[in-house]
């Protein structure tokens, strides 16, 4: 059974599409579930001024990935680096034991896209 909050970000995504010109890009995938998870960032002044996701998956999957774009806009890379699958299931009022690895994407897949962003600036 999926919590309000998991039902809404699902059935009203935030923040969803690319960002043609993103500093960051992080894709990750759960082979096991056929989950896959993109997550875009633009980022101005050391922090994440934009984010958008494109998920294929369940609705846990799309649900966490909205969830942790909002969790992400307007932090710094640092404090955007701290979120954890935890956090990312805790805003959502819990997820199902089965479901858990969902969160752990999104929150992968938003890592991924900072240290996408950082390896681009270090050239």
């Amino acid at each position: 059974m999926y919590s309000e909050k998991v039902m809404d970000h699902f059935r009203n995504p935030r923040n969803v599409g690319e960002i043609p010109d993103a500093d960051g890009v992080g894709t990750v995938g759960n082979p096991v579930c056929g989950d896959m998870m993109t997550v875009h960032i633009k980022v101005k002044d050391n922090r994440i001024a934009d984010i958008k996701f494109k998920t294929f998956g369940c609705g846990a999957a799309v649900a966490t990935s909205s969830m942790v774009t909002e969790l992400a806009k307007g932090k710094t890379l640092d404090e955007a680096m701290k979120i954890t699958r935890a956090d990312v299931a805790e805003h959502l009022g819990g997820l199902p034991p089965i479901k858990m690895h969902c969160s752990n994407l999104a929150a992968d897949a938003l890592h991924s896209a900072i240290d996408d962003y950082r390896k681009k600036k270090s050239k």
